[in-house]
């Protein structure tokens, strides 16, 4: 069965390394909730250009570097303007060394958590999925 998607978004959990624990980047929302930094896609981008132009314009923070072979999707449904729209988000791991955040005016808050802590932050269980298989992925 092929799933017809009104949007796409694209992603990226951001991580660096600090007393040789993974911090994890997540940014409060101004409807409240906790999340992983994401947009988009616009005319013309691939999924990583994407992710990585959302994290730029959201965080500030050009200087990462993806790491291969981590692409996860999901996707829901959520009312906009009055009617179901059905989503999809490709998620993406990078690392940075970088611990300053310039936040955009889309968010109000950010912060830099190791695995347990992000996770019980972040609000949807769509997100806490994403960051329990970057978990297994890095072997944590």
């Amino acid at each position: 069965m092929v799933i017809k998607y009104d949007e796409k978004s694209c992603g990226i959990v951001l991580c660096r390394e600090k007393d040789g624990t993974n911090l994890y980047l997540i940014l409060h929302y101004p409807g409240g909730h906790w999340d992983l930094p994401k947009g988009h896609i616009e005319s013309g981008e691939n999924e990583h250009q994407t992710a990585a132009r959302e994290l730029l314009e959201e965080t500030g923070v050009a200087d990462f570097t993806f790491v291969d072979g981590f692409r996860e999707e999901i996707s829901y449904k959520y009312k906009k303007d009055k009617k179901m729209s059905n989503k999809q988000v490709i998620f993406f791991l990078a690392k940075t060394d970088l611990e300053e955040i310039k936040l955009s005016h889309e968010h109000h808050a950010f912060k830099w958590l190791p695995f347990g802590p992000a996770f019980n932050k972040l609000t949807f269980e769509n997100a806490k999925n994403i960051l329990k298989k970057v978990k297994n992925f890095l072997g944590e």
